[in-house]
Formats: structure tokens, sequence, C-alpha cells
């Protein structure tokens, strides 16, 4: 999908100014089954609230087909829902993105290979009635250095870096960023991201759909985790961790009596499951403290360790089994969704594009006649 930013220009109220950033309320899209199917109508979002603050750095987390995308794209008036309400700086989301308070920054699509990036934020600058500097863009997007580099010479983690800085032109107070990072190395993530709290410590407010577990522990204030088209779970990385209850115990055992410390521990209160990897087994239980004991005193356990669930723990237990769900929610039919959208998008750059290059034709033009 290609980079999406629209003009401002719009003055705004003081309602627009105290309300938050993104409201969702009893929320509802359903697609109807393909053509020739014997599916059942499929139900991406499935009555969600939700209440985002501007300035808030979000983290949208779940399995394939969980509604993420389908979620946002109505938030940014994309695609209607069948029900419920998307308010975006309490107004209507094409309202909000008429304005210019929204920009999008989408995965793929929508660069000229044979432009520099230099030429490319120029070009699309010029579309806006009033935008950021250009270099300024470039420099906040960590592209100085590629300025004048053909973006067919630029990785894909590049030009995503140059998909944000087209972002940024119109100096938006919501980011809607889809997979942001995909292609980029550690080093330019960890930028990216630097970047990002700095805009939102400004006031922009970020939301973020990512696959990674570890970026939305580390860069997110807040996540919330989407499965089956519902949100299952809503907080900081602490707070999410602590749905997943209980701890894990390790420990390594003496092979002569391991298959009976097992049996044992199989057997215990608050066991609710064991992994065994090598010589040592993975205890996780609600009462840790017993495991302990148990292990070190009557198995025999040696170079014990107990740590509590990770984000990738709560992950697993408020998701299920966090497999694809290629047959239900959004993705039954989100790759066509995707596809459309990304027609769409690109259809929308290309016309604002030649009505742009074909009105400075005809003033070149006049000025030859003269």
């Amino acid at each position: 999908m290609a980079a999406v930013a629209w003009e401002s220009g719009t003055v705004t109220t003081s309602t627009t100014a105290t309300a938050p950033a993104i409201e969702l309320r009893r929320l509802v899209k359903t697609f109807p089954p393909q053509r020739g199917s014997h599916d059942t109508e499929v139900r991406a979002v499935d009555a969600i609230d939700l209440r985002i603050e501007p300035g808030e750095v979000v983290a949208f987390l779940g399995p394939n087909g969980a509604g993420k995308t389908t979620t946002l794209d109505m938030v940014l008036g994309l695609t209607e829902p069948t029900s419920g309400t998307v308010e975006v700086f309490g107004r209507g989301p094409r309202e909000a993105v008429v304005s210019g308070a929204v920009s999008a920054v989408l995965q793929t699509g929508g660069l000229l290979r044979d432009l520099t990036v230099r030429e490319t934020v120029r070009m699309i600058a010029s579309t806006y009635a009033v935008h950021s500097p250009v270099d300024e863009v470039i420099d906040r997007a960590g592209l100085a250095t590629l300025a004048d580099r053909r973006v067919s010479k630029c990785s894909g983690g590049e030009q995503q870096r140059l998909r944000f800085a087209l972002a940024l032109l119109p100096d938006p107070r919501l980011l809607v960023l889809d997979e942001p990072t995909a292609g980029m190395d550690v080093t330019a993530r960890r930028d990216f991201w630097d970047t990002m709290h700095a805009d939102a410590s400004a006031g922009r407010t970020v939301v973020f759909a990512t696959h990674y577990l570890e970026e939305a522990d580390a860069f997110a204030d807040r996540i919330v985790l989407v499965a089956g088209g519902r949100i299952v779970a809503d907080g900081t990385t602490a707070e999410i961790r602590s749905r997943a209850s209980g701890r894990t115990v390790s420990a390594t055992l003496p092979e002569q009596s391991r298959s009976r410390a097992v049996a044992v521990l199989r057997g215990t209160d608050g066991v609710r499951g064991i992994e065994e990897r090598g010589p040592r087994v993975l205890v996780s239980a609600t009462d840790s403290d017993a495991v302990a004991r148990l292990l070190l005193g009557e198995l025999g356990g040696t170079d014990l360790e107990i740590v509590t669930a990770g984000l990738e723990q709560a992950f697993m237990a408020l998701t299920g089994d966090g497999r694809d769900r290629t047959t239900d929610g959004e993705g039954a039919g989100d790759s066509g969704h995707a596809a459309r959208l990304d027609a769409r998008l690109d259809a929308r750059l290309d016309a604002r594009l030649d009505a742009r290059l074909d009105a400075r034709h005809d003033h070149h033009e006049e000025e030859l006649v003269r």
C-alpha cells in the first residue's frame, strides 16, 4: 500500500482539541461470503469499544485474521462500519482525514522507482497547500544521507522510512502505522521508534499494528490485544503479562529419577503444564513457591529458576494457540480486501500526481506561447 496523507487547512475547534484521538463504540464490520462459497458471513470486527487519548503510543497486536487491519481501515475512513461509530478527534474519519489531522504509513506500493528520495518527497509536498519543510522530514525519517539515492536502489527498510517521511509532510496529529518497521534493521528500527516517542511527547498520537511482540513490548505505552474481532486485553505491557497468571519454575533433575519426578509434578495442585528440555523440566504453575520447594526438596532438583510470564506467554494465553486464523475474522477475506485497498490508494495517489503534473505542463505551454 502507499503512504497516505491528506491536505490540512481545517481550523481545529475547542471540541476537537479536547476530544480523544480515537473513539470506537460497539464497532462491527462484517463481510459477505465470496460468491459461490457456502461460507457464512464473516464478522471481522465484533462490537469493539476503544478510546485512545492524544499523545499515546498504542500497539494493535494479534494473530493474523484478528481484526487489526479492518479496524484501522475504519479509523482511516477507507471502509465503513456495518454498525457502531468511529470518531477521530471528535469528528468522522473522513472529515478528520480531509482536515490533515491523520496520516498513515502502509506497507507497500505508491513509490516511483526512477525518482530520488528527495525528488519523491518534494513532489508529494507540492500537492499540499501547507507542509513541513522537505529537508526536515527527510532528516526526521533518517534519510539525510540517502536523499540523492534513487528509490529503486533503496532497500525495503529504506523505502519504508521514505513512506514515513511522506506521512510527516502535513504534520498530522495522528499517525496510523501498519507494520511500520518491516524490512528495517535493528538500528533503524530503534531510531524510528525514538522519533515516534519524541513526536508522542509533543502531543502526536501513534497507533501501530504489528506482529513483533518485542516491538510492542519495547516501544508501546499501551497494548491492545485483538483476537477473533474482539479486544481480549488492553493495558500496559506489565498489565498484559499479568493476565497470563502464574510463573514458570525450571530445574535440572537427576536422570535416574526424572520420570518419577515428572509424574509427581503432574499430580501437584496448581501445576498447569510441564515441558521437558533435556535434563531440565519447566513447570507452569499458579503456586510457584510450592513447586520450587518440591523440586529442591523431595525431587532433588538443582539450578532452580523462577520467571514471570512474558508477553509471548500472555499472547498465547489470551488469543488461544496463536496460529493463523485464515478461515475466520478478517483472515477469510483480508488478502482480497487489502488488495482492493492497495489499488484504491495507489489510484488516489496517481490521480493527484497526474493532476499536479498536468497543471504544470499546461502552465509551461502557456509560457511558451507568450
